[in-house]
């Protein structure tokens, strides 16, 4: 697992704005909540995130690099992988689910019509 030196970053150094170095890029989370979500394979990711396929194979090697997630090749010819969340990425469960309520009461609107009237924590989804 990656750990960024607090001398390294700018203005106020703490462990949130450490944490945003490793996983506070742009799709970062919400690769680990494919994941989390049980997909695995690179094509199920783009397609639950939305993201470019490129910037989601960036997020996947940033996340790998730093012990978030972890891969396991499962065809040699081309090359492809399988991803897991490790004990690291496990860990950021409860952070997905912070946002989801966050989100739920703050950041989206009571009338949008895709607003679901539940939304199952990520937690639950691991289970």
């Amino acid at each position: 697992m990656s750990t960024v030196p607090l001398a390294q970053l700018p203005g106020r150094p703490c462990p949130i704005a450490a944490s945003l170095e490793l996983v506070g890029e742009r799709w970062a989370l919400l690769v680990v909540r494919e994941i989390a979500m049980g997909s695995t394979r690179f094509g199920d990711i783009v397609r639950g995130t939305g993201a470019p396929r490129d910037r989601i194979a960036a997020r996947l090697k940033t996340l790998e690099a730093v012990g978030v997630i972890g891969r396991t090749a499962y065809q040699d010819r081309p090359e492809r992988f399988d991803y897991h969340l490790t004990d690291s990425g496990q860990d950021l469960l409860v952070v997905l689910d912070a946002l989801l309520v966050w989100g739920d009461k703050h950041a989206v609107a009571p009338d949008d019509p895709r607003r679901l009237r539940r939304y199952r924590p990520i937690t639950e989804a691991t289970s």
